[in-house]
């Protein structure tokens, strides 16, 4: 009886926090379907008389919302690809290297880059950037998207890369695979589920990042969804209901990710201190 009531009471809790959440997005996505701003003050929360679907078409177009929408999502997947490569890598590398010393003397300095604050390095980064002669250009998200993004990755994939049986590893040397095949054959197939978790985390961060994509992209074609959600707010500041559409269509993705994928997630994260 104690043990039903306090699952109970943990249950309403996680209801209520998933209320306060959920609140606001309630309210956009009713605005979103509302046909104009007079429905929208009078019952912000309520349920619409009719559903308006042209404000999805008419954000669409109008506040160009395609352009923006794959921008974001070619940049954040080449991105998290990229990262992914370089991580697996380096973990491979690291965590196989016979001089123990050195591994642990890079696998820190790799650290070091989440000491930093992400606010810290956006001059340094657009030194760089103008440097590099690729500002107003996707490289100039391209590559500190995938830089930023390299020691958080390390991380998981080194986790879980040390908990992989060395035996594996001799069987296939006995076999006659080298270095290479080993890590294409063997360790790349065995760490798909810490990969998958690192690409939807570096995905997440990449599609909601505003600062550096605010500062180094000005032509509008280029910018990504974030940056363009603020310019479609300065544009249509009156027209609430297609701003919420345009809204909506820069968090559905994200919840639908996540959603889906929230499981690969959780594995991927507690795997290395499982199977270790």
């Amino acid at each position: 009886m104690i043990k039903s009531l306090k699952k109970s009471v943990n249950h309403i809790f996680l209801l209520g926090y998933l209320a306060i959440i959920l609140f606001p997005f309630l309210f956009v996505l009713f605005s979103s379907v509302k046909s104009n701003n007079a429905e929208i003050s009078s019952n912000p929360f309520g349920i619409p008389t009719t559903f308006v679907w042209d404000n999805y078409i008419k954000a669409w177009v109008n506040a160009k919302i395609s352009t923006y929408f794959f921008n974001s999502l070619y940049i954040s997947i080449l991105a998290s690809i990229t990262t992914i490569a370089i991580a697996a890598l380096a973990s491979y590398a690291i965590t196989r290297m016979r001089y123990r010393k050195m591994s642990t003397f890079l696998f820190q300095f790799i650290l070091l880059g989440m000491l930093i604050p992400g606010n810290a390095l956006i001059l340094p980064i657009y030194g760089l950037v103008r440097k590099m002669n690729i500002l107003d250009t996707h490289w100039a998200l391209y590559i500190p998207y995938t830089a930023v993004a390299i020691p958080f990755s390390v991380i998981i994939l080194a986790a879980f890369m040390r908990s992989i049986p060395s035996e594996l590893e001799e069987a296939a040397v006995m076999d006659g695979l080298g270095p290479f095949g080993i890590f294409t054959r063997m360790i790349l197939p065995l760490t798909i589920p810490a990969m998958v978790t690192v690409f939807i985390v570096n995905f997440l961060g990449n599609w909601n990042e505003f600062l550096l994509a605010n500062y180094f992209i000005s032509t509008d074609e280029l910018r990504t969804l974030p940056v363009g959600m603020v310019g479609f707010r300065d544009a249509y500041n009156t027209n609430y209901a297609q701003m919420s559409a345009g809204i909506v269509y820069s968090v559905v993705p994200v919840m639908v990710i996540y959603a889906v994928l929230q499981e690969q997630i959780i594995d991927g994260l507690t795997a290395g201190s499982v199977k270790g």
